[in-house]
């Protein structure tokens, strides 16, 4: 784990992240607040690309809570079934649509703890349902963004919790919008697990991971 870096690195690493992509946006695919935390909710041990494979067709008939109900558990098991514990997930959603139904009047709630009380909605989920549709400055901290932070510097810390925090603390307010975004994207794309992609890192000059490949 690097040391944390100081501010005015932090502001040149994701100033240059903005300059190379201005308005990142998350990859998965969604058409309202319904529907974003189905596939967020659905993305947990799965990738993006995926989860919308999967829900391209779900989600032209089921974009509501109500008509995810009358779809029923064997119709969204069908549609899900390609992606990991399908099962468990197609519970999760039904039980978290019938809530929707019946204690918000089909309508997602825009609170933290509202939201992590949905069936299949931990913390990480509520934050990229917070920070995508609403625009609050939420950090939702996946395997990409834990292992960019830890590697950079930019928000070291030895669980999720810590990390966010780094994240909340340390990154400035004119960036926390789409911070986690653009951690993401790196980390997917470019600070890779395996073989990060160091000679190609437009942070490579301030990163601190001392492993850079050639």
């Amino acid at each position: 784990m690097a040391k944390q870096l100081d501010y005015h690195t932090i502001r040149e690493i994701f100033t240059r992240f903005h300059a190379a992509d201005p308005e990142p946006k998350g990859e998965l695919e969604h058409v309202n607040a319904y529907t974003l935390v189905v596939a967020v909710a659905l993305s947990a041990q799965a990738t993006d690309a995926g989860v919308n494979k999967a829900t391209r067709a779900l989600f032209q008939i089921a974009d509501t809570p109500q008509k995810m109900l009358e779809l029923g558990i064997d119709g969204l098991t069908e549609h899900i079934k390609t992606i990991g514990l399908y099962r468990q997930k197609a519970k999760n959603v039904m039980k978290m649509s019938r809530i929707l139904v019946d204690d918000y009047g089909g309508e997602v709630p825009n609170s933290r703890a509202a939201l992590q009380s949905l069936p299949g909605v931990g913390r990480k989920t509520a934050n990229v349902v917070l920070n995508m549709w609403w625009h609050m400055p939420a950090q939702a901290v996946d395997t990409h963004i834990f292992r960019f932070g830890n590697r950079s510097g930019v928000a070291p810390g030895k669980d999720v919790e810590a990390v966010e925090r780094a994240i909340e603390d340390n990154i400035p307010a004119d960036f926390q919008q789409h911070a986690h975004h653009w951690m993401i994207l790196h980390g997917r794309y470019h600070c890779k697990a395996r073989k990060p992609m160091c000679p190609t890192c437009i942070i490579r000059d301030l990163c601190q991971y001392e492993d850079k490949t050639e």
